[in-house]
């Protein structure tokens, strides 16, 4: 047996024992693939660990960078208490559709704001419409934009705040200085930003799973 087949078999060895079936998240994935959405959201046991992580820190509000078809989204919004908000932003008008569909279904459309268009562009509004700053940050959206966001979330933060980056280690290629791929130099460019930020005290963590070898970035915002 290969270890990509390890690492599935070890993945379903855990959602199978560890995370209840919920037939929202069926739904979702169904929906996605019917929608034609990319394969990319993350895995149930990624998914109920930012659900965790969230209800650890007693959440109020999220602010999640890139929502694809919702995954974690309702992830997250089921960690939230009831009168909890999650603002997500997503650029691509047929994949906030069918969030839009998804988190309906969930019945969380009270709880969860999808604001569609360029990320880098909505981020500046958010002020204006209110949210000045958020409990928790989700950011798994285009990777050469991470050290933008990464600013962004800052700016959005307040003492205590919880911030995620996903998709990190990029299959090891993160540590390729001569690399030219955007995301990976976008990921690298993150990690700077993070080695030199007096604001935020984090780590990373390599993950294996039905999603390969990946990893994401912790970090939370300092007093």
């Amino acid at each position: 047996m290969g270890m990509d087949s390890t690492w599935t078999e070890v993945d379903m060895y855990f959602i199978n024992k560890l995370i209840a079936f919920d037939s929202n998240f069926d739904y979702v994935l169904k929906n996605n693939k019917k929608a034609g959405l990319p394969e990319i959201d993350v895995s149930p046991t990624q998914g109920k660990l930012l659900h965790l992580l969230a209800k650890m820190k007693g959440a109020k509000t999220i602010l999640e960078i890139g929502t694809l078809g919702g995954y974690s989204s309702i992830w997250l919004g089921n960690a939230l208490p009831d009168d909890g908000c999650l603002v997500t932003l997503e650029y691509n008008e047929k994949h906030v559709k069918v969030a839009n569909e998804n988190i309906k279904k969930a019945g969380l459309d009270h709880k969860i704001k999808i604001i569609e268009g360029p990320a880098l562009e909505t981020l500046p509004t958010l002020e204006s419409k209110g949210f000045t700053s958020f409990d928790f940050i989700f950011i798994d959206a285009d990777k050469p934009s991470n050290p933008y966001y990464l600013n962004w979330a800052l700016k959005l933060s307040k003492p205590g705040t919880v911030i995620i980056v996903d998709n990190v280690v990029r299959n090891g290629h993160v540590v390729d200085s001569e690399g030219v791929d955007q995301s990976v130099l976008g990921t690298r460019q993150l990690i700077d930003l993070l080695s030199e930020e007096p604001r935020i005290d984090a780590t990373a963590i390599q993950t294996v799973g039905s999603k390969g070898y990946d990893g994401f970035v912790i970090g939370i915002v300092k007093e």
